[in-house]
C-alpha cells in the first residue's frame, strides 16, 4: 500500500521518476539533439564526443545508462529530421529558467571542446543556439572561456 502510495506522490510531482521514451516536446530530448547537431557538425561522431554527451546526460538529467543510450539514439533521429535549431530552443525556453539556459549553452561547449579545440563551425552553432535561447552574448563568451580554460588544465 505505501508503495503505491508513493508512486502516486512521484507521478503528481514528477518525482524524480522520468520515461525510457523521450517524446518530441520532451526538453531533454531537446538538449540531447543540440549536443548531437554540435557534435556531428564535423560529420565524425566518434566514440569521445558520444561519451561525452552520455556522461552529461547521465549527469544532467539523472539517467541511467541505459537511458542516455536511448535518449542519444532519439536524439540523433530528431537532429537528422530537424531544418534549424528553432525547435529545440523553444523547447528548452518553456522549460528552463535563465540558469537552465545557461547550462545548455555550456554542454554544448564541453561537447565542442572534446578534441581539445573550437571550430569555427561549432562555435557559430553555439553562438546561434544562445541568440535563441536568450542567452547574453556576455554571458556565452563567459561560458566559452570557462570550458576551454577547465579543458586545457
Amino acid at each position: 500500500m505505501f508503495r503505491t502510495i508513493s508512486d502516486f506522490v512521484a507521478e503528481i510531482t514528477g518525482g524524480g521518476r522520468h520515461p525510457a521514451t523521450f517524446a518530441d516536446g520532451d526538453y531533454r530530448l531537446a538538449a540531447a539533439a543540440l549536443l548531437v547537431h554540435v557534435a556531428t557538425l564535423d560529420q565524425d561522431f566518434d566514440d569521445e564526443e558520444r561519451t561525452k554527451i552520455k556522461e552529461t546526460l547521465v549527469d544532467r538529467f539523472e539517467l541511467k545508462r541505459d537511458e542516455a543510450d536511448t535518449l542519444v539514439a532519439a536524439a540523433l533521429e530528431a537532429d537528422r529530421k530537424a531544418v534549424d535549431l528553432y525547435h529545440f530552443t523553444s523547447v528548452l525556453n518553456h522549460a528552463l529558467d535563465d540558469d537552465g539556459r545557461k547550462r545548455i549553452i555550456e554542454m554544448m561547449f564541453e561537447v565542442a571542446y572534446v578534441d581539445g579545440k573550437l571550430s569555427e563551425f561549432e562555435d557559430n552553432v553555439v553562438w546561434r543556439a544562445s541568440e535563441l535561447l536568450n542567452v547574453s552574448p556576455r554571458e556565452r563568451v563567459e561560458l566559452r572561456r570557462r570550458v576551454r580554460d577547465e579543458r586545457e588544465s
